[in-house]
């Protein structure tokens, strides 16, 4: 007769079972749904992030709807101009604050006790802030992308969803991990949320969010050129554009014209270099 005993499996064995792999995807899921529980008990952070851009694509689109003829290219409404740009910019605001969980987490001492924990990999705290701002950033896009359809801006189709998602992770992925490196890099919250009143509205505006390079003097052309938020929102707005064609030139920079598969290159090329430099930083912190 076998002993009820040894068909017992201890939790501890269990988990040994799991391997590395599903101990860490494990670890990464329940830093992400702490995030999520965070903010549930703060709602009005995601009704502020999701009311905001929608702010701004109304008022802006009504403010300049009566825009001269010739402005935009195409003859394009400047509802629908301004949609991929306020879409980049929320994108990319909401990466640029991903390092404050992290940097309120250092200050109130949680941090440490994540690094002292038996984790898998210390690297899941970064792949649970990725993902938790790629998803906010994904669910404020359709609600832009719907009200624009709503104002009659036009909808992308199905290749266009495609392009839209794949440009934001890039845009994503590359100020998630600028703003992780900057929460351990700075001495505390304030300095953090300097750098991002700084950085936002400078790149917002030297960039096609909210204008045209023709319509911009040649010294901020030349800078709109060479934002990485430019090359996000140029293959976003050819989504809008009928028939999509990555081929053809969607910005005609300065320095020459740059194809929508140029716009994806560069902003994967940055995308690269910024997790490049970032990296060494977080494994010394995280080590």
């Amino acid at each position: 007769m076998i002993s009820p005993v040894a068909t017992v499996t201890s939790p501890a064995a269990e988990q040994q079972d799991q391997g590395p792999f599903a101990d860490l995807v494990q670890e990464i899921l329940a830093l992400t749904r702490r995030l999520f529980l965070q903010l549930l008990r703060r709602p009005s952070t995601l009704i502020a992030g999701i009311l905001q851009p929608l702010i701004w694509l109304v008022l802006f689109g009504a403010l300049f709807s009566n825009a001269p003829d010739g402005l935009l290219p195409g003859g394009m409404s400047y509802g629908r101009f301004l949609g991929a740009g306020v879409i980049v910019f929320t994108a990319f605001s909401g990466a640029l604050n991903a390092g404050l969980p992290v940097m309120f987490d250092r200050e109130f001492g949680f941090l440490n006790r994540l690094l002292v924990a038996p984790l898998r990999s210390r690297n899941s705290i970064v792949f649970a802030s990725v993902i938790y701002i790629t998803s906010l950033s994904l669910l404020q896009s359709l609600a832009i992308m719907g009200t624009a359809a709503l104002l009659g801006y036009g909808w992308p189709g199905a290749a266009g969803l495609v392009l839209v998602s794949f440009t934001l992770l890039l845009l994503v992925f590359a100020f998630t991990a600028l703003s992780l490196g900057l929460a351990f890099a700075l001495p505390g919250h304030i300095e953090l949320i300097a750098v991002i009143f700084v950085a936002n509205l400078p790149l917002l505006f030297a960039s096609t969010a909210l204008a045209p390079l023709s319509f911009m003097p040649d010294w901020l052309g030349w800078l709109a050129a060479l934002n990485p938020l430019t090359f996000a929102i140029e293959p976003i707005r050819a989504a809008y554009g009928g028939p999509l064609d990555l081929g053809a030139v969607l910005l005609d920079a300065p320095y020459g014209g740059v194809s929508g598969y140029g716009c994806l290159t560069i902003l994967l090329l940055v995308t690269i270099g910024l997790f490049l430099i970032i990296r060494p930083l977080l494994n010394r912190k995280l080590a």
